[in-house]
Order: C-alpha cells, then sequence, then structure tokens
C-alpha cells in the first residue's frame, strides 16, 4: 500500500534500542490528529509492503509507544494493535483519531498537518485558519438534531440504498450489509441511531434539512451584455439533498445546452457551450467542499461569454489557486466519498483534471479561479480561441493509443502558445518539481506530436510541424515555432529595411516572435560582430555594419547568399 494522505510506514527502528525516535513519530502523530486521522504501521520499511515475516512484536512494546506519544503531544488520540500479516510477520498498526474540536500539536509547541503522503509544519496564517476552519472538519459526524434514521425520509432512503448497491465503485462487502449497517458506513448515523448531520442533509426531510446550519441554498442569475438581470432561480426549499439539487440544477438551465458548430472540409463537430462533464464538476466541488459551518449561498452567475461560480468559504488548508490543479484536500471527506460511488464526482485529485482536459482539448481557455476573504469564485468562458484543438484531439483518439488526461492538458496549452518553454509550461500546469513535467509531455514527444528545441531552461515545446502535416489540417503559420537561422535572417532583414531600430521597435515589427527568443538572438549577433549597436544601454539602437550581407551563420546548408 503506497503512503497516501492517511496513511503511512514507519520502520521498527523509530521505537526501538539506539535509533528510536519517539520526537519525529509524534510530529507524524500530530499531523493526522490535524487533519483527518490515520494510521501509522510501525514495522514496515519504506520500500516495503508487508513486515519480514521473522519480525514479532514485544509484547510490551505498544504500550511503550503509547506511553511516549503521549508524553511529546497534545490533543492526540491512539489506539495501538499489533496485526499478524499474511507471511507471520507482525507490525503495530497505530490508529491516530482526527481532533475534532482542538488543534493537536507537540508540547514544544509544533503544528502540523498532513499532505498527501507527507507531514508538514503548518505557517502562522494556516494555523489561524486551522483553528478557523476547524468545526467544519467534524460538521459531517455531528449530531445537532436528535432523530432517529426511522424517521427520515423514507422515500430518499431507499433511493440512496437502491443506488448504493447498484453502483460498481461499492465493494459487494458494503453492499451486503443491511439498511443501517450502510447508514452507518456512510456516517449518516451515529452508534444511537440518530441522523448525523450529513444524514438529515442526504435522507432527512425538509423541515429538518432546514433546521441545519447550513444547508446548502443555490441561486442562478442569468446577466444581459449590459448586465442587467434577465432570469433567475433559487433553490431554497429544502426540498431535495445533494443529488436531487445538483440534478435539478442542470436539467433547470436552458442555456448550457446551447452549442457551437467548428468546421474545416468534411469534418464537423459541436462544442457545447459549457459541457455539462464541467458543469457537474463545479457544482460537486461547490457542494461537497464548502464549508458547512459558514453562512452563504452558492451563486451561478451566467453572463453572454462566462460562467462564473462562487461558493462560500475558503480553499482548504494547503490548497490554493496557484496549487488547485495539484493539490488536493477534502474538507467533508464523507460527503465527497457518497458523491464518488453514486458516480457523481470523479476521483480523488481528478476533478480540475477533468475540467482542464475538457476546456483545452475543446479550445478554450483555462478556468480561473479568484479566492477571495470569505468565498472562492470559478469562472469558465464559453468563447473558443483555438478551433484546432478539438479536430487534433479527435485526430489522435482515432490514430494513437487513449493518452492520460495529462497529456491533453500538456497539449492544450501548447496549442494555445503554439510553442512554450518548460519553465513556462510548468507554471501553466502549477507544478513546481520540474522533473514532473515529464509525465506530461513524454507521451507527445515519444509519439512525435510536439518537438523540443534547446534544453535546460531555454528548453521549448512547440507543435511537430511533420505531426501537422500528417493531419492535413490548416493550422495558422507562426513565427513562435521559427528556427534560429531563420530568426537570425528575419532580424538582418527587418534591419536592412529599417536601420536604427530599438529592441522594441524590431519586436513590434515582429509580433509574433516572443520577445526572449529576439532578445537573446539579437544579443548573439552582436557577440558575433553580425549586427552593430550604438547608444546607451536604456535606448539602444541596432544596424547592420556598412556593405554587409546575409552572414553564411544565418543560412541554412545549401541556401545561396545574397539578397
Amino acid at each position: 500500500m503506497e503512503e497516501n494522505i492517511q496513511f503511512d510506514k514507519k520502520s521498527l527502528r523509530y521505537v526501538t534500542g539506539k535509533t528510536a525516535d519517539f520526537g519525529e513519530l509524534a510530529k507524524d502523530c500530530v499531523a493526522f490528529a490535524n487533519s483527518h486521522g490515520g494510521y501509522l504501521a510501525i514495522g514496515i520499511e519504506d520500500d516495503a509492503e508487508i513486515p519480514a515475516p521473522t519480525q514479532v512484536i514485544p509484547e510490551a512494546l505498544p504500550e511503550k509507544v503509547v506511553k511516549r506519544i503521549n508524553e511529546l503531544t497534545i490533543n492526540v488520540a491512539i489506539l495501538p494493535e499489533v496485526v499478524t500479516s499474511e507471511n507471520g510477520g507482525q507490525y503495530i498498526k497505530l490508529h491516530i483519531y482526527p481532533s475534532q474540536s482542538s488543534i493537536a500539536g507537540t508540547t514544544k509547541g509544533v503544528y502540523l498537518i498532513r499532505d498527501h503522503d507527507s507531514s508538514r509544519a503548518l505557517r502562522p496564517e494556516e494555523l489561524s485558519r486551522l483553528i478557523a476552519d476547524r468545526p467544519a472538519y467534524c460538521w459531517e459526524t455531528k449530531v445537532s438534531q436528535k432523530i432517529h434514521w426511522k424517521s427520515s425520509d423514507m422515500f430518499k432512503l431507499n433511493r440512496f440504498i437502491s443506488a448504493i448497491k447498484q453502483s460498481d465503485r461499492v465493494s459487494a462487502f458494503v453492499k451486503e450489509k443491511t439498511e443501517e449497517e450502510t447508514l452507518a458506513y456512510y456516517q449518516m448515523i451515529n452508534d444511537e441511531g440518530l441522523l448525523t448531520n450529513l444524514g438529515v442533509l442526504w435522507i432527512g426531510k425538509p423541515e429538518q434539512r432546514a433546521r441545519l446550519l447550513y444547508s446548502p441554498i443555490v441561486q442562478y442569475i442569468k446577466y444581459d451584455a449590459e448586465e442587467n438581470k434577465v432570469d433567475k432561480k433559487v433553490w431554497d426549499d429544502y426540498q431535495m439533498n445533494p443529488e436531487e439539487l445538483m440534478m435539478s440544477i442542470v436539467e433547470s438551465v436552458p442555456d448550457w445546452k446551447e452549442t457551437y458548430e467548428i468546421s474545416e472540409g468534411l469534418w464537423r463537430k459541436v462544442i457545447p457551450a459549457y459541457d455539462e462533464k464541467i458543469v457537474r464538476e463545479l457544482l460537486c466541488n461547490a457542494i461537497v467542499h464548502r464549508p458547512y459551518t459558514t453562512r452563504g449561498d452558492i451563486f451561478i452567475k451566467l453572463y453572454p461569454d462566462k460562467m462564473v461560480i462562487t461558493n462560500p468559504g475558503v480553499l482548504p488548508i494547503g490548497v490554493t489557486v496557484n496549487n488547485i490543479l495539484q493539490k488536493t484536500e477534502k474538507r467533508n471527506i464523507h460527503l465527497a466519498k457518497i458523491f464518488y460511488d453514486l458516480h457523481m464526482m470523479e476521483a480523488e485529485g481528478s476533478g480540475y483534471d477533468l475540467i482542464y482536459e475538457t476546456l483545452l482539448t475543446a479550445g478554450k481557455g483555462k478556468p480561473v479561479v479568484v479566492e477571495g476573504e470569505d468565498y472562492v469564485e470559478v469562472t469558465v468562458y464559453r468563447k473558443i480561441i483555438n478551433k484546432e484543438s478539438s479536430r487534433l484531439c479527435d485526430y489522435i483518439e482515432s490514430n494513437y493509443p487513449r493518452f492520460s488526461q495529462k497529456s491533453y492538458i500538456a497539449l492544450g496549452i501548447i496549442l494555445q502558445n503554439k510553442a512554450i518553454l518548460g519553465k513556462d509550461l510548468s507554471r501553466e500546469l502549477q507544478i513546481q518539481d520540474g522533473g514532473r513535467l515529464r509525465s506530461y509531455v513524454d507521451t507527445l514527444v515519444n509519439h512525435h506530436i510536439v518537438d523540443t528545441q534547446g534544453h535546460g531552461k531555454g528548453l521549448k515545446y512547440s507543435l511537430s510541424p511533420a505531426f501537422v502535416s500528417k493531419t492535413r489540417m490548416q493550422f495558422e503559420t507562426t513565427l513562435k515555432t521559427i528556427e534560429p537561422y531563420r530568426l537570425k535572417a528575419l532580424i538582418y532583414e527587418d534591419l536592412r529595411f529599417h536601420p536604427d531600430s530599438t529592441m522594441s521597435e524590431i519586436s513590434k515589427r515582429l509580433p509574433d516572435v516572443e520577445y526572449p527568443e529576439l532578445e537573446k538572438m539579437v544579443r548573439r549577433m552582436v557577440k558575433e560582430s553580425e549586427i552593430i549597436p550604438f547608444g546607451g544601454r536604456k535606448y539602444r539602437k541596432y544596424a547592420l555594419p556598412e556593405g554587409s550581407f546575409l552572414p553564411e551563420s544565418g543560412r541554412k546548408e545549401g541556401e545561396k547568399s545574397g539578397y
């Protein structure tokens, strides 16, 4: 099993002998407690799946681990369990429970949180947010109304149980449970059979749902070109559970069914103004990831050129507008599990991947995410800015093995930029570690769909001319992918007709050439005395040497000199 946000492996050396490091173990326990809980497998090495077959856990060791962790931490609840694996080896399964009403920390005043497969210290601003956001993380499992599950809405209950039994994302073990056991499994009831907040939200009656703090209310508002309201719908009667609410919204807005038709020759394709997959995913995010302890309605604003969905509350700790494509943190984990099991949303961490892929392969721009003081706003534009993307992706699907979402996302960004430096592509993909870019582009490069030029910080990606030729598509010609020797000839020709020009003047006359590439080539030509600079640094101008002609280095092999 791979380490993740709720599981980590630790060598037995952490708790035995001279190598024991209970301080580091305590930090991991604090991180789990401040997240959603989890467990440590003490006695399994990082590169192993099970313990050594001869490993035996001393009888007194689990109690010693609990005692030392309790001495080094505050507000951390743990429970040890000795597990014997299939090969006969033993390890300690240390359960760490989420700290629901307080913040866990070490006795040295260190506060940590689980971030994917590692534990990290909280920054001061994150600690403040965690304190404020803590009630939202335990909202689902709290009982705020003493309602027995048999007093819930029987129609909604039966529909939920039926949907669970029919879902291919639910194991046979769960499907064999009784109604009460199924509700307990999904945290809809407590040990006494009383509905939790999650239970009331999903299978409660309207009057029960209305008493929740705060059951979701959704407002849909349509604007014209002058931003005057021309239509409005409100879902505020608490009649629907989250599934019914989402379906009602999708079916009640006819504007989402509008389409464009793009064509080239005999090829035709209909592109939705707002793809239903995107609408559903954004609505799921708004319902599932909002903090239910924060007052505020969900707003869907539809303008002639864009759709804006505004959700109350801020992003979970660790997630920002600059890493939302790469990081995931579930605030309402049990509600998210129901949505996933019922096929209402994508798997963890793939929601924004789906949104990016759907938009970019249709030739549209990326979603724009803005975080305010008490809200998160996502904007999706309806305009197609690159008509070639859709046909190109159709061609790839018909002629190549199925590519990953990552490959399509990278291809969409490359197509919109024509040519892009690796560092800029990493920034567009919100990748902090440059090495991870390979998982996005290697497939495209290996299939010769994308070409590379340069290396290191100068590495550039662009669509392969040979691939474009093979597709027989009519792409607009751009100078962004121009080869260095041709760019040199272009600069030479420009200065021949416009001597004594500044860099900005040359750039204006060559708008398709990226400024850094132009500047790099001009400096190279100055260094090789192919053009002459004069004037100060701020207003430096460039000209050709007297009686000059296109240098040999500016021509490809076989070309004749002279103009």
